[in-house]
């Protein structure tokens, strides 16, 4: 029996067959060190005391039907609030739309925009953005990007593109690289967006920013920039994925929100009403109350982003000594997130057993197998599978998992030859 056109031709997501050889390695009694999935271990980092309670309270009051389309309007209005607060960012309750999580929103995004033949321009590595262009039949345009800018476009790689497109998809904190965009560089790409719209004629498709910045709260050091606050004009073209996920640590409370132009939005709420992707009543009740308590927020916050900013330095640090010690290995220093972008200049060694280390996924269920360290290659996120780069997200393991790790993953690569 054949399936959609569509269905056949989709691709199955790379970190997830990884993490299934992990899974079946574990249930066997294999000790893994899990650094592949975005996720975070509820044992090491638990989800904000008050939020948890207040969760629980809602469902003893029986908050469990059906909430509004576009989400409870305390949540939208908390949203709007802490926007104002955090970030200078001007939106009503009307411009904000909440979801079960991020994904259906940039779902959401993708499809309120993009129509079948249209042109979407994302940089790689980026996060799923190839999947959701592949659901909207659009032209992809994959912008690579390099080292030297830490895995970030530039203005002066994207501009050949901007003509007719309408869709632009970018992510600060970047997932998987966790490196950030910097004023200047940020403003620049911001200019030509809006360099280009000027261009265009009345009744053209504008050319749109969609903005994951998921991350925002989790930065180390580094200020988060985000478009609007640069200029004012960009309200009209952006686009904002934003939610609970990564900042509290929630990723299984399925609480997400996106906020732009209102007709944007509610063109988005009524797409997601036919899918029925709202998040469930009681969490949206519960981050409401958890956001109108800015104090208890920045606390959380504070404390768990150190946390994660410690693994991550116990993690850099490690990869920096083994590349002191001659080791072709390398790492990006981390500016937010929960990643940290590591080179393992390996490819085309060869294995104890004789065989070769074929390319980048190769060196992955090697270092499963012999280190017990799983990693993500950048092939997962568009990049080539000859590409030695790998995203390290650290969510999972606390940092003396790491510590013990470390040693692991050098035995083994130095066993390559």
């Amino acid at each position: 029996m054949k399936a959609s056109k569509l269905a056949q031709h989709l691709i199955g997501s790379e970190i997830i067959k990884i993490g299934n050889q992990v899974n079946d390695m574990k249930a066997q009694g294999a000790e893994i060190a899990n650094l592949t999935i975005g996720d975070l271990d509820a044992d090491i980092y638990p989800i904000p005391k008050i939020l948890k309670e207040e969760i629980q309270k809602a469902y003893d009051n029986n908050l469990t039907n059906y909430p509004p389309a576009n989400g409870l309007k305390p949540l939208r209005e908390a949203v709007s609030a802490d926007l104002q607060q955090r970030y200078g960012l001007t939106y009503s309750s009307e411009e904000i739309l909440v979801a079960g999580g991020s994904r259906p929103l940039i779902y959401a995004t993708f499809k309120t925009i993009v129509d079948a033949g249209d042109k979407v321009i994302y940089p790689v590595p980026s996060w799923n953005n190839n999947h959701y262009t592949y659901l909207t039949d659009a032209v992809k345009i994959e912008v690579e990007t390099s080292q030297a800018n830490n895995f970030l476009p530039t203005a002066e790689e994207l501009k050949p593109h901007l003509p007719d497109a309408v869709l632009l998809a970018l992510c600060s904190p970047l997932n998987p690289t966790g490196t950030m965009f910097s004023k200047e560089q940020l403003s620049e790409i911001c200019e030509l967006v809006l360099e280009e719209n000027s261009r265009r004629t009345e009744g053209q498709k504008p050319l749109y920013l969609m903005y994951d910045q998921i991350y925002a709260m989790l930065t180390f050091g580094e200020e988060h920039y985000n478009p609007v606050s640069l200029f004012q004009e960009m309200k009209k073209y952006t686009i904002f994925i934003d939610g609970t996920s990564k900042c509290f640590a929630a990723t299984g409370i399925r609480v997400g929100w996106s906020f732009g132009p209102k007709e944007i939005m509610d063109h988005m709420k009524s797409l997601l009403g036919h899918i029925g992707a709202w998040a469930p009543k009681p969490e949206q009740s519960a981050v409401a109350k958890f956001l109108n308590d800015p104090r208890q927020v920045d606390a959380f916050v504070e404390d768990y982003k150190n946390k994660i900013a410690a693994s991550l330095q116990v993690l850099h640090t490690g990869i920096q000594d083994m590349s002191s010690r001659g080791m072709t290995v390398n790492s990006i220093k981390p500016m937010g997130a929960l990643y940290l972008t590591i080179e393992l200049d390996y490819l085309g060694k060869i294995k104890p057993n004789g065989e070769v280390i074929a390319d980048s996924s190769d060196l992955v269920f090697y270092l499963i197998e012999e280190a017990g360290v799983a990693l993500v290659p950048f092939s997962a996120f568009g990049n080539s599978r000859n590409m030695p780069w790998f995203r390290a997200s650290v969510g999972g393991l606390s940092a003396e998992a790491i510590t013990e790790m470390l040693p692991r993953l050098e035995k083994s690569l130095l066993n390559l030859k």
